[in-house]
């Protein structure tokens, strides 16, 4: 074997085996996991559209529901029919994942590179900018997760199977007139599993009914054009009661003992309110800027509290979730204000808060490196990341309840430091093993045994402290794993 080969074989050698050690003793057996899918018959499926194909309502679309008609149902969009975090997760856990550091300063990116467009979207719907920016964040992360389902096959599916199928064949129906009326092109037609699309991720019946071509080119186009889709959010809002030139509200302190109901529904003056003590978060009076407004405590008298006004109505009524509604006043509100804290006053009254996105990549990334196979790093807490922590969380003797919280982030950061450290003097290696390829490959003045001649003598030292960093670190990682088996 040659000289100048040896030192990259055996550090890759070494940086796999300490791999392999921290997976065979953290993940025995973690390959199987798997998410079920719900079985659907497609003999039964197919019968399904051959009666829709007469019902009356599909009458109009009848040569395009032919053309697009699906030859098999997709069992996945009933699984997340029966998981929606809006409803199920806890408001920490869910506007964590939502408001982050990294939105806020995309948002205000967006901001400043939209800035014209946006500002004739104010002036002409009186919406705030900054409030389609955070329907805009929360819906699509500014335009780059538009969702990859087939919004055909998926409402074709939703409407033969699961529950409210009467709702989602009225949105299939629509579907099929968006493609007929050629505003949507098939290739395009993409989004969530429940047959939402575009930027700010309209249903079809609210497309048809509240798209806008604010680009000009005869086309509503949500998909591509993100000025036909943020004009199409601010006409949504202003359609559900947005009034202009005002706040969605403002998070408050609640005096101590007084007993306070969370319903943002019965809303009162102002005055009212400052009447029973409650004051902004840092204490200074209520300002006069709502006409009226709700109390509205998502976690209850000890966490965060807020009064709300008709624009958080209008959030709301885009999603007819409190959490969500939440999540774009949180985001709109950082972005207006150029503050990446995210942080309410008030803290969540819990001490295992939720994971920003760049904290959940870091706990699928730490899965993955103790050989739990979760699959691409995404940052997004699904079922088969849930599994894979419930399974660590059993195989070192903790509660397995698959939360994907602070407290498991930290764990997992600590378990896998060794390893990360490791991860991280092999990629120092080979950018200055690739480094010495280029300058090698550049460099046609030495001769070529002299080239060989000094490359090896010095990677042969190189290789010999980088090999002795190495076996230190599998030795501290041992000791680690022999710990933690202990305990």
């Amino acid at each position: 074997m040659p000289l100048y080969t040896l030192p990259t074989i055996s550090r890759l050698s070494l940086l796999m085996y300490l791999l392999t050690v921290a997976s065979s003793t953290y993940a025995t057996n973690t390959d199987n996991i798997t998410t079920d899918k719900p079985a659907l018959d497609n003999k039964k499926f197919a019968a399904c559209l051959d009666n829709l194909a007469q019902t009356g309502s599909f009458a109009s679309v009848k040569d395009i529901f032919a053309q697009y008609r699906p030859t098999q149902a997709d069992p996945s969009v009933l699984e997340a029919l029966n998981y929606q975090p809006e409803f199920s997760k806890e408001p920490w856990d869910y506007l964590a994942s939502l408001v982050d550091k990294e939105r806020v300063l995309d948002g205000m990116a967006a901001s400043d590179h939209y800035t014209d467009v946006l500002a004739k979207i104010e002036s002409h719907y009186g919406v705030s900018r900054y409030d389609v920016l955070g329907v805009w964040g929360v819906e699509s992360d500014f335009g780059t997760t538009l969702g990859k389902k087939d919004v055909i096959d998926s409402l074709a599916t939703l409407s033969c199977f699961g529950r409210r199928q009467s709702y989602f064949r009225g949105e299939y129906v629509s579907a099929l007139k968006i493609l007929q009326q050629g505003d949507i092109i098939k290739s395009d037609f993409k989004g969530s599993w429940a047959g939402a699309f575009g930027q700010t991720q309209f249903m079809p019946s609210t497309f048809l009914q509240l798209a806008q071509d604010f680009d000009g080119d005869n086309r509503k186009d949500l998909v591509n054009s993100q000025a036909d889709a943020l004009a199409s959010t601010a006409n949504f809002l202003k359609n559900s009661g947005y009034q202009s030139n005002q706040p969605w509200g403002y998070e408050v302190r609640l005096p101590s003992g007084t007993n306070f109901a969370n319903n943002r529904k019965n809303k009162h003056s102002i005055s009212y309110w400052q009447g029973l003590g409650i004051t902004l978060s840092d204490g200074s009076p209520l300002p006069s800027t709502l006409s009226s407004a709700g109390l509205f405590l998502p976690s209850g008298k000890q966490g965060p509290a807020f009064l709300v006004g008709r624009n958080f109505d209008a959030f709301y009524a885009y999603n007819a979730s409190e959490n969500y509604a939440l999540a774009i006043a949180h985001l709109s509100q950082r972005i207006e204000q150029r503050d990446t804290n995210v942080n309410f006053a008030t803290a969540w009254p819990t001490d295992d808060p939720g994971l920003s996105r760049k904290e959940s990549s870091e706990v699928q990334e730490s899965l993955n490196l103790l050989g739990y196979n979760i699959g691409a790093v995404d940052g997004i807490i699904g079922d088969k990341t849930r599994q894979a922590i419930q399974k660590y969380q059993a195989d070192i003797d903790i509660k397995a309840d698959g939360k994907a919280g602070k407290k498991i982030h930290q764990r997992l950061m600590a378990s896998t430091a060794k390893l990360r450290e490791a991860a991280k003097v092999q990629a120092k290696m080979n950018a200055e093993t690739q480094a010495v390829a280029n300058d090698n490959s550049q460099d046609t003045t030495q001769k070529p045994s002299d080239t060989k001649s000094s490359y090896g003598l010095s990677n042969l030292v190189e290789n010999k402290t980088l090999l002795s960093i190495l076996i230190g670190l599998l030795i501290a990682l041992s000791v680690a794993i022999f710990i933690n088996r202990k305990r």
